[in-house]
């Protein structure tokens, strides 16, 4: 049984043997036998059997997560490992994905999960995280025929698992520290298999793809309530413009997929501005960069960098252009078999050789290209793969990501920017404060590339014609 939680400061200190009795009696049976199969599940399947090849013989056990402390006895939402996401569909706390060697090869997969809280004893109620209090869990057979997989108690896993015949095993450590403590692992064998889960996620399914294209039409959709709504945040805040995205994503999916960038006049030159506390000033740009998390948990990453007005000043034009034509020679480098680099290198030479063109950086642009001065301004890489994390497949192997080629379903963003910081004595006064970000979310097809956030508009001429057609 859970531990029951009475308040240090509470109310109740404990509970009558009559109050426990009227509490277990009178509930409705409410298992639910309308659950059909997930429709991520035969996709769920195939990663999991990819994943088996890769580790023959060996057990492999893949946890959810378990809650985090935010403030005393409140936790932060739940968001699950992303590679049992991956492998199951799954969203659920105190999980596990275990994959057990068959001895004519390959694996059986068995789900850990928290079932529901019974009605025979006081933790449906009183448990520190108990139903009543947080919402119905599925039983372990609604389980099973979501996911197509033997579902068994997750509150007994640390106990089974101790107790399985010793084979090789690993495990994804750092996400639940009883399961942590039941096996004994190799850290680096673990680190290879944190790695090969990050890689199986490069390419994505169809299945993927869709749930992306799902994430980034709604990310088009709150950057147009954004522009709407900017009459609002000029009379308040950078707060203003963050609420109303995060309306949209909690609208029509689970969360915003990171932390909104809503940085107006000089917050613009900060990569990662999340403080969103800033004023709105007609005059300034906006630079905003945020994505909708649908609720499958794919996340789009968009960024425009708007006139608050809906008007470009001659220098923020200027600056503008450069980045979008940045922006283009790196899309046009996403294509199959392309190195992974390429797209970075193409759009950071461009800004090097706009750099050197202002005056603002001297010599041979591809001089100054290989020598990174252009980083000076333009700060950060060109993009990153972008899945179920922002960053996806961040852990995967340097060999198959940045020094690997491009193949068709792999996603990536492309991202880049300029940025002048508001005491940058080194260029004229006329660029300081100004940043530009353009970002994109690009599939890699079989015959070049797809913008899947092409509904943005992205050259000058079209976000001013669109913003007045939004403002009036």
């Amino acid at each position: 049984m859970a531990e029951t939680k009475f308040r240090k400061n509470g109310l109740y200190k404990e509970i009558s043997p009559e109050l426990s009795a009227l509490m277990r009696t009178g509930w409705a049976d409410t298992e639910r036998h309308d659950i059909r199969l997930d429709e991520q599940a035969p996709y769920a399947a195939a990663r999991r059997e990819a994943l088996s090849a890769l580790f023959p013989g060996e057990r492999l056990i893949v946890p959810s997560g378990r809650l985090k402390v935010r403030a005393n006895d409140t936790t932060y939402p739940f968001r699950p490992f992303t590679g049992y996401v991956h492998l199951t569909g799954d969203q659920a706390r105190e999980c596990a994905l275990v994959l057990e060697p068959r001895a004519e090869g390959g694996h059986d997969a068995v789900l850990y999960q928290l079932p529901r809280d019974g009605r025979d004893d006081d933790e449906f109620w009183l448990g520190y995280h108990a139903e009543l209090w947080t919402g119905r869990r599925r039983s372990l057979a609604e389980s099973e025929r979501l996911f197509g997989l033997p579902c068994r108690d997750s509150r007994k896993a640390a106990a089974e698992l101790a107790a399985l015949p010793p084979v090789p095993t690993r495990i994804v450590r750092g996400h639940d520290a009883e399961l942590d403590a039941a096996v004994t692992t190799d850290a680096e064998r673990d680190a290879e298999l944190g790695e090969a889960l990050a890689g199986l996620r490069l390419v994505k399914d169809e299945w993927e793809i869709g749930q992306l294209r799902r994430a980034v039409d709604s990310t088009v959709a709150g950057f147009t309530d954004v522009v709407r709504e900017l009459a609002t945040a000029i009379a308040t805040s950078e707060r203003w413009i963050e609420g109303t995205f995060f309306r949209r994503a909690r609208l029509e999916g689970n969360d915003v997929g990171y932390g909104s960038i809503c940085a107006a006049g000089e917050h613009a030159t900060i990569m990662h501005w999340q403080d969103n506390d800033g004023p709105v000033r007609p005059g300034e740009l906006l630079l905003l960069d945020a994505g909708v998390e649908t609720t499958t948990l794919y996340t789009a990453d968009v960024t425009r960098t708007l006139p608050i007005n809906g008007t470009f000043t001659p220098i923020q034009r200027k600056v503008y252009d450069a980045v979008y034509e940045a922006q283009e020679a790196g899309i046009a480098a996403v294509k199959p078999g392309a190195a992974y680099r390429d797209f970075h290198d193409a759009a950071q030479l461009y800004m090097a050789t706009k750099l050197v063109e202002w005056g603002l950086l001297e010599g041979d642009p591809a001089e100054v290209f290989r020598l990174g001065l252009q980083r000076r301004f333009t700060m950060a890489g060109t993009g990153h793969m972008l899945g179920l994390d922002v960053h996806d497949c961040a852990e995967a192997r340097v060999s198959d990501y940045v020094e690997g080629a491009l193949e068709a379903g792999m996603v990536l963003t492309v991202e880049p920017g300029l940025y002048f910081q508001a005491d940058d004595l080194s260029v004229p006064e006329e660029y300081r404060g100004i940043g530009v970000r353009i970002e994109d979310d690009i599939v890699v097809t079989a015959e070049g590339n797809e913008n899947l956030s092409a509904g943005l508009p992205r050259s000058a001429d079209e976000v001013e014609a669109w913003m007045a057609s939004l403002t009036g």
